[in-house]
């Protein structure tokens, strides 16, 4: 997968926009980001995934999936090693992120 299919699925969500934050691209549902480009660097990708949900991603795929590194990793920040990684698990995680960021939105609110 490339860096621009993975923006590609990130936009398709509903109601996902473009931003960036700290020199790379993210992408966010009402103004949260469940994921970003460009992390660690250009090969990489990052999902906020529910530790749950990060476990089981590793475990099934642990070529494309890894934790990022320190706190903001054990809280379910997952690597996404875009040069390996196939579409549809890509847009399972993306989903995954996705709904999360919203479902902690709604739970704020």
């Amino acid at each position: 997968m490339t860096a621009n299919a993975f923006r590609k699925l990130a936009l398709k969500i509903r109601g996902a926009v473009e931003h960036s934050h700290m020199n790379h691209p993210d992408f966010r549902v009402a103004g949260k980001i469940f994921a970003s480009l460009g992390y660690p660097d250009q090969g990489w990708a990052m999902v906020k995934l529910t530790p749950e949900e990060q476990r089981k991603c590793i475990k099934d795929a642990p070529a494309v999936f890894k934790l990022c590194s320190g706190a903001w990793g054990r809280q379910g920040a997952t690597n996404v090693y875009l040069p390996a990684a196939e579409v549809s698990i890509v847009r399972s995680a993306l989903d995954a992120a996705a709904k999360n960021v919203a479902s902690r939105l709604k739970k704020s609110l």
